[in-house]
């Protein structure tokens, strides 16, 4: 039986050559980015292509991200917070298709890779920051000093302030990335134990269809926990980003 990690290996295909001992080179894990995107793409392109007052399907799916997506930025981060619309909106899309694109077989997952989810997680966080400074200027330091604390216990508070800010990207990308790797490998054993079972024969193979009926839950709950995580990501952008037009507590 194949390694359950083995589907989430980089492979190359096309080099172009190396910068010292790093090699550069396009992957399975760029292909399938640029998949993600084309998709996004291609279904937005066809939901705003003829905009009429009675929508049709695929205008009333577009409408429907859009909504959802402004109605949980304008709940955490007020009227101020559409400023933050599209990269918001870019980023649900990216991390729900991703997720959902890793569920068909044979596909590369690329939200199963800390690298990539640790990337949009700095995108949010570095938005918050230079956003913070550009509009608040040293006020947005007022983020790490909460109001109303006793000056001898603020230096800890402040402490403790600046350590949870600094670790919102790595508990971002990290719960993204561990959902998804988790999932994944759960549903890869689940299947070996099917093949294996079958390949037995006799006894054993009668036993087969229950880890094929735990297969068939597990899909339907990977999707549900695909679509889940991306709505967590956008849901927790949206609060930090609500730090960075209102720093005061």
């Amino acid at each position: 039986m194949a390694s359950p990690v083995e589907q989430f290996e980089i492979k190359e295909i096309v080099s172009f050559g190396t910068i010292g001992d790093a090699p550069i080179a396009f992957t399975n894990s760029g292909l399938y980015m640029l998949v993600v995107v084309g998709l996004i793409l291609g279904v937005m392109s066809v939901a705003t292509r003829n905009v009429a007052l009675i929508p049709n399907r695929w205008q009333a799916f577009g409408e429907t991200l859009y909504e959802f997506v402004a109605n949980m930025l304008r709940d955490a981060a007020g009227k101020e917070g559409m400023t933050f619309f599209p990269l918001v909106f870019s980023l649900f899309l990216f991390v729900l298709v991703g997720n959902l694109v890793g569920m068909v077989p044979g596909a590369f997952t690329i939200t199963s890779h800390i690298i990539v989810t640790f990337a949009l997680a700095m995108v949010v966080i570095g938005t918050v920051v230079i956003y913070g400074f550009a509009k608040h200027g040293t006020h947005f330091l007022g983020l790490f000093v909460p109001s109303g604390v006793p000056g001898w216990l603020l230096p800890f508070i402040t402490l403790i302030e600046v350590i949870s800010f600094l670790s919102r990207p790595i508990s971002l990308s990290l719960r993204l990335f561990a959902n998804m790797l988790a999932g994944h490998i759960a549903l890869k054993v689940f299947a070996g134990f099917i093949v294996s079972l079958l390949a037995a024969g006799g006894a054993a193979a009668v036993l087969s269809p229950l880890p094929l009926l735990m297969t068939f839950a597990m899909v339907g709950f990977e999707i549900f926990v695909a679509a889940l995580q991306a709505y967590v990501f956008a849901v927790l952008t949206c609060i930090y980003l609500n730090d960075a037009l209102h720093p005061g507590h």
